[in-house]
């Protein structure tokens, strides 16, 4: 399905989000079960919209910004969303495959049943993301910033975080076997009933300048 974005006849309202192209808004339209395959949108403002059970496969989306857009129960395969802006959108039972998300930044949204399996999250922004039970399996995820996010009973398995900001991240309950702890400084997490593996121990052990033998 092609889908063309409708001219902005206004600027978008103050305090709105800022519109990366005030020419590209899709502004609260009824995408309720859309499909987009290998669809391609740049610097494009969708504002208000509804993606509930979109199926989204092959689409890019470039440097665009989605604000109060409902994406429950839709899911996305191979899709790129880079250098993208979320802002209070809605993610419930919403599942990514091999999705890349290199460079984007999520602000007030909420998530419930929310699964990413594969692809690329590097240099992405969670900061303070209400991510309780989420689901991340071998995903790349490099220098992400996840500085205070609640990932309590997360599951995050394979999961290259390499570089990544931990800091004041809520990890109890989580697993995280398999992952890269490198970047993780015991001492400012909560990692209380976390599970991970023997080798993983003695990353976090050394963290804690530990002599393993």
């Amino acid at each position: 399905m092609t889908i063309r974005p409708a001219r902005a006849n206004v600027d978008p309202v103050s305090g709105r989000p800022p519109v990366p192209d005030e020419d590209r808004v899709v502004r609260g339209e009824d995408w309720y079960g859309v499909e987009l395959s290998a669809e391609t949108f740049t610097r494009t403002s969708f504002l208000d919209v509804d993606l509930t059970e979109a199926v989204v496969d092959g689409t890019t989306f470039d440097t665009c910004t989605f604000a109060n857009v409902k994406f429950n129960a839709s899911r996305h395969t191979a899709a790129a969303f880079t250098n993208c802006t979320f802002r209070n959108c809605t993610f419930f039972d919403t599942r990514f495959t091999d999705c890349k998300f290199v460079g984007s930044l999520f602000q007030r949204c909420t998530y419930a049943l929310f699964e990413v399996s594969g692809g690329d999250w590097s240099f992405v922004g969670l900061p303070g993301a209400e991510l309780k039970g989420a689901s991340f399996d071998r995903v790349r995820m490099r220098e992400c910033d996840l500085t205070g996010a609640h990932l309590e009973q997360a599951t995050l398995t394979g999961v290259d975080l390499s570089g990544a900001q931990l800091q004041s991240a809520k990890l109890s309950g989580a697993d995280l076997r398999g992952s890269d702890l490198s970047s993780l400084d015991p001492l400012t997490v909560e990692m209380h009933g976390a599970t991970i593996s023997l080798e993983q121990a003695a990353v976090i052990a050394t963290a804690l300048g530990l002599t393993v033998a």
